[in-house]
């Protein structure tokens, strides 16, 4: 069984969960919503990584075996920092533009 790790800085990640679900029915997931610290917008891009790496920690030390950024300000703060720390793949929602 695949394990894999979804966060977000809320609930808004609940869709890419449920795509994921879809797409990979046997997988197993973890899903962190970060509502604590919701929202990420309003935060310095620093803490804003600050808290993605302390959620991959948290999300690797359960063992999941590939992790998703649910958020779009944590991809563009944090997906290189996790992708570099973190020994498994690590998938952000957004890609950079032409």
């Amino acid at each position: 069984m695949y394990k894999i790790g979804i966060f977000d800085s809320g609930v808004g990640g609940l869709t890419v969960l449920k795509e994921i679900r879809r797409k990979v029915p046997e997988s197993h997931i973890i899903y962190y919503g970060d509502c604590t610290n919701a929202p990420y917008g309003d935060r310095e891009e620093e803490k804003i990584r600050e808290l993605c790496l302390r959620i991959g920690e948290f999300l690797y030390k359960n063992k999941v075996d590939a992790m998703v950024i649910a958020c779009n300000t944590a991809t563009a703060a944090a997906l290189k920092a996790l992708q570099e720390s973190l020994p498994i793949p690590v998938i952000g929602t957004i890609q950079p533009g032409v």
